[in-house]
């Protein structure tokens, strides 16, 4: 009788201790990680540099009239070419061969659209919706739990706003700086961070208190040298260019993480401090609201003192997790701790407003939504129907599904907006480029929405 041949054991089994510590190599101490991370440093710059002009700045592709005239302004291509002949002094675009395909830089088309809008029918909306007279929307993307897309759900969002005429401002507040990263950002230290926001927000709770403390006889508390130069930050300083004309960047950098120490400090001596409208008013009194369209927050992951500034700041919620069990429930927590977070301050707060006869603290958000990123409809169809019945509304129904070129996007360090169709294929592009399309129209409906209720609510008010 032929006996069957025996099955390779699982590599776990049989392993030999004397193999196993010859590769093992010495122990560690604290002095490998400065190692290991100048090893990174290295590789990150070199990273870079292939993504870099040689000036050392980010430089942003050029588009094609078909991309122009089919994702950017809303004209047929032959008019299109037809404007430019009747208009040379508008911006005509550069070609590699004699007669060959027209490009422009991101600059030239927003002088294009401005053009058309002007110009053009006006039955066509070349310039994206904003009414007059309101300031801009916030919006942080934000879950504890790492890997769930938020930094690329922020930054694709913020390109696509950008692409569509909004004058857009990113703020990271995480301190691994990935969104920092992503347009480009250079950040010394954390005072060219959020920092000196909160700083000073708290500096002027601190004064406001020592003037109250030296009117009854009492001794001031002391002010430290960052609290005092904080007062003379101003968040217009903070703001970096970056290589797309029509967004700017408040970087982040490792020493951010700081504020997760010293804010408890801050509200220790300082229990009247309202930490939670720092970020809001800091950005409010600088006129950033005034000057931009759109903000992005994108928000650490994890439920500390950077994220609810940024929660509380923003008028939109964004909440990105994958189509798994584990994801889903861990954003159920994360729910559950911003419920409990956020009423906890209400609570406390309304105690004191009913004492004091005041009006009461509550939060408010425009819109919460969770959006499914990652997503792969082969595997995870069910699941997220699943997911969709017991959310409902707020869970979006547009998915944002993974494709070889967001893949390849990502390897390059660059979204999918700056990947140039050229290095694929125009129908893969055309197909990658939907799943963020949709999220950002599910996205811009949002935006849309909560710009008109404000403009009609300011309408009826003064009508009263």
């Amino acid at each position: 009788m032929k006996s069957e041949p025996q099955a390779a054991l699982p590599p776990y089994f049989n392993i030999d201790p004397d193999a196993a510590l010859s590769q093992l190599g010495a122990p560690s101490g604290t002095a490998e990680f400065a190692a290991i991370a100048q090893a990174c440093s290295s590789g990150r710059t070199d990273l870079e540099s292939r993504g870099l002009e040689e000036a050392g700045g980010r430089q942003l592709r050029l588009f094609s009239t078909w991309e122009i005239t089919r994702y950017l302004i809303p004209v047929a291509t032959g008019h299109f070419r037809r404007v430019l002949k009747q208009n040379p002094d508008l911006p005509q675009g550069t070609s590699d061969t004699a007669g060959g395909a027209k490009w422009f830089t991101l600059d030239e088309v927003l002088r294009l659209r401005a053009h058309f809008a002007a110009e053009g029918s006006k039955a066509k909306n070349y310039l994206p919706y904003r009414p007059k007279g309101q300031p801009a929307k916030m919006v942080a993307v934000a879950n504890f739990k790492g890997g769930v897309g938020k930094t690329s759900t922020a930054a694709h969002l913020a390109m696509s706003a950008a692409l569509d005429g909004y004058k857009v401002l990113v703020i990271d507040l995480d301190s691994q700086g990935s969104m920092t990263s992503i347009f480009g950002g250079k950040v010394q230290d954390e005072w060219q961070t959020v920092f000196p926001l909160l700083a000073r927000h708290y500096a002027r709770h601190l004064q406001g208190e020592n003037q109250r403390r030296m009117d009854r006889g009492e001794a001031p508390q002391p002010m430290d040298d960052s609290l005092s130069d904080a007062l003379d930050v101003k968040a217009g300083e903070l703001v970096q260019k970056t290589h797309w004309p029509n967004i700017d960047l408040i970087g982040a950098q490792l020493n951010l993480y700081w504020a997760e120490f010293q804010i408890p400090v801050w509200r220790m001596a300082g229990r009247g401090w309202k930490l939670w409208d720092a970020l809001t008013d800091s950005l409010e009194e600088d006129g950033i609201l005034d000057e931009y369209d759109v903000i992005f927050l994108d928000t650490p992951p994890a439920l500390g003192y950077l994220t609810i500034n940024g929660l509380a700041a923003s008028d939109i919620l964004l909440v990105p997790l994958g189509a798994s069990f584990l994801e889903f429930d861990s954003t159920g927590r994360f729910f559950d701790m911003l419920h409990s977070t956020f009423g906890s301050i209400e609570e406390a707060e309304n105690m004191a407003a009913r004492a004091l006869g005041r009006e009461g603290l509550a939060f408010q958000w425009d819109a919460v939504r969770a959006v499914v990123t990652r997503y792969d409809g082969t595997q995870q169809a069910e699941l997220a129907a699943l997911m969709q019945s017991y959310l409902g509304p707020t869970l979006s129904p547009h998915r944002q599904g993974f494709t070889a070129l967001i893949g390849q996007a990502g390897e390059q360090v660059q979204g999918i907006y700056e990947a140039d169709y050229r290095d694929f294929n125009r129908e893969t592009y055309v197909r990658g480029r939907e799943t963020f399309d949709a999220t950002y129209a599910a996205f811009k409906s949002l935006l849309v929405g909560s710009w008109r209720r404000d403009e009609l609510e300011a309408q009826q008010a003064a009508a009263e």
